[in-house]
């Protein structure tokens, strides 16, 4: 028994020994931090629908350019989810040190060739066709009006020749207001912008900056490929979709042929027209419009039909 007692008191001054070795090199061993770049959604100030109860002559009033939405923050162009935007170095030249928010913007109808342009991970010459049409300044306490007015100063005193600042007009009323959307839309438009005189930048969704189309658009997610028939046999009939807000529906229309046999992928968000609700909730007379630029699509295969 007593020539256990030793062993069993060496034991322990090891163990003892080891514990502390452990606990003083990991003191003395500085602290790992990891850390996982992320992109940050840019926080914007996002239009709401327009609706009658307005007085027309508080607005300025432009035209709707469709094209890809971007930031210049003082040293980069941004996307409106945080993404680095590859313009080349010769076309961000000369831009001003304030941040600005615009339109990456390269004719009306043009929107595919455009995001095309934009979205290439190796930017070529094809940007020389871009302009970035200024439409507000996000840090700036002024009103509209105000910032309006800084944005031609900087532009006018900005040697470069692809900014610009996006015309505002002007309207005494309604009937001028939808005169000109008429207007526009014929010239192949895709609608108004109106922004109130007085109004400050906010982030988030503004009453005081409005959106007037002749339909409205949404967006929505692929969940699978409706096979078509008779003349659309063995192509894409409809989409079946999904709003943010779980609602599912088809759409069946305004694809050409060449998408109805290459549609977009399950997981794709798209952008759809349609004009109102109904007492369901569903978009009425949806119509697809385009899909949405992205770098990252999912590569799952229709749900019930293996399109091509």
């Amino acid at each position: 028994m007593s020539s256990l007692v030793p062993l069993f008191v060496l034991l322990i001054i090891i163990l003892f020994t080891s514990s502390f070795t452990v606990c003083y090199a990991n003191e003395l061993r500085p602290a790992i931090t990891i850390k996982i770049a992320t992109k940050v959604p840019v926080p914007q100030q996002l239009s709401s629908l327009y609706h009658h109860d307005i007085v027309v002559k508080d607005y300025y009033v432009s035209e709707k350019l469709d094209g890809i939405r971007g930031r210049w923050n003082g040293s980069e162009l941004v996307t409106r989810n945080g993404n680095t935007i590859n313009a080349p170095a010769w076309f961000v030249k000369g831009f001003p040190q304030q941040v600005v928010d615009g339109e990456l913007w390269l004719a009306r109808n043009s929107f595919a060739k455009t995001a095309s342009i934009i979205l290439r991970n190796t930017p070529n010459e094809d940007w020389q066709n871009i302009k970035f049409m200024l439409f507000d300044l996000p840090q700036h306490k002024g009103t509209f009006s105000q910032r309006l007015s800084i944005l031609h100063v900087l532009v006018n005193t900005t040697a470069s020749p692809y900014l610009h600042v996006v015309p505002q007009f002007r309207l005494a009323n309604q009937g001028e207001l939808m005169h000109k959307l008429d207007e526009l839309v014929a010239q192949g438009a895709e609608g108004l912008m109106l922004n109130h005189n007085a109004a400050y930048y906010q982030d988030g969704r503004s009453a005081d900056l409005l959106k007037l189309k002749k339909h409205q658009d949404a967006e929505a997610r692929v969940i699978e490929h409706v096979l078509g028939k008779g003349k659309y046999r063995d192509m894409l009939g409809s989409l079946l979709v999904e709003l943010d807000s779980g609602l599912r529906f088809k759409i069946g229309s305004g694809f050409s042929d060449l998408q109805r046999l290459k549609p977009p992928q399950i997981g794709a968000v798209i952008t759809f027209k349609h004009y109102g609700f109904t007492a369901r909730g569903v978009p009425r007379f949806a119509s697809f419009l385009r899909i949405k630029p992205t770098t990252k699509l999912s590569k799952h295969k229709s749900l019930n039909h293996p399109l091509k």
